[in-house]
């Protein structure tokens, strides 16, 4: 009969050749457990497997939030839902639940700077990536330097094939910052072959009667609008700035110390 020493360390082994990392550093102390707790042979493999399984689960979600280049600061218990109207609420426990993907949908965004949009869309595509989804995050005005790069490089039509094996892109700031009439045309090349093909979520503080700046000619902005109304979610947030609003709550919110007196007019010293 073999020694125990030798047959853990030939499981060992054959576990690290089959991959099964969670196995080799749980089987001993779910052993002990099932021994204690009378469990079957079944019983106990199951809790192993299960085990395993989880663990990768765990592993492949951290490599997609990773890849998504989500900010995870952005996330669902930092939104404060009760700002937004009960539509935006709504549209978005109806896209938490994904399906608009499949769909090859669009989400457009739009509302004034600190309304909001960005939060919003972060949440959206946590939830996506938690449901083994691959997003990918970029503030548009980067990602059209990324794109004019690869153009020059002669490699755009690689990234563009990278980019078509993201189920959902998002891109952050659209118009924020005036791009040259090149810039844009690698923009409008993405949001092309995207077009039915993967969902784009956006935001932007421009409406689409000001996107005209944005792509720098009418027969361009049409068909950028076109392809991106086209099967898309239109979310507005007509909503007062939340970063105005936590500085004014700030200047307002110095408060009185207990024991302290009340402030009163001011005085002016002797001279």
């Amino acid at each position: 009969m073999e020694k125990s020493k030798d047959v853990k360390d030939r499981l060992a082994g054959y576990l690290k050749e089959l991959h099964l990392p969670t196995f080799r550093s749980s089987y001993e102390e779910l052993a002990q457990q099932a021994q204690q707790e009378g469990l079957s042979f079944e019983q106990y493999l199951l809790g192993l497997a299960q085990r395993e399984c989880q663990e990768r689960r765990n592993k492949r979600l951290q490599r997609l939030l990773q890849d998504s280049r989500l900010p995870l600061e952005k996330s669902s218990p930092s939104l404060e839902r009760k700002r937004l109207p009960a539509k935006v609420v709504q549209q978005a426990r109806t896209l938490l639940e994904g399906s608009f993907v499949d769909r090859r949908e669009n989400v457009l965004v739009f509302g004034q700077p600190g309304s909001g949009k960005t939060h919003l869309l972060c949440v959206i595509g946590q939830e996506l990536v938690r449901a083994g989804r691959k997003v990918l995050f970029r503030k548009c005005g980067l990602l059209v330097q990324e794109l004019l790069a690869a153009k020059r490089d002669l490699k755009l039509p690689r990234v563009l094939e990278q980019m078509a094996g993201r189920e959902a892109l998002i891109l952050d700031d659209l118009g924020y910052v005036q791009q040259s009439r090149e810039e844009m045309e690698v923009l409008f090349l993405l949001l092309a072959e995207r077009y039915e093909r993967g969902s784009v979520l956006l935001t932007s503080n421009l409406p689409l009667g000001g996107w005209e700046a944005i792509f720098k000619d009418a027969m361009t902005t049409a068909a950028a609008i076109d392809r991106l109304v086209h099967h898309s979610v239109i979310i507005e947030l007509n909503v007062p700035s939340y970063r105005a609003e936590q500085a004014k709550k700030a200047k307002q919110g110095r408060t009185v110390e207990p024991g302290a007196a009340e402030p009163g007019p001011a005085t002016a010293k002797p001279q």
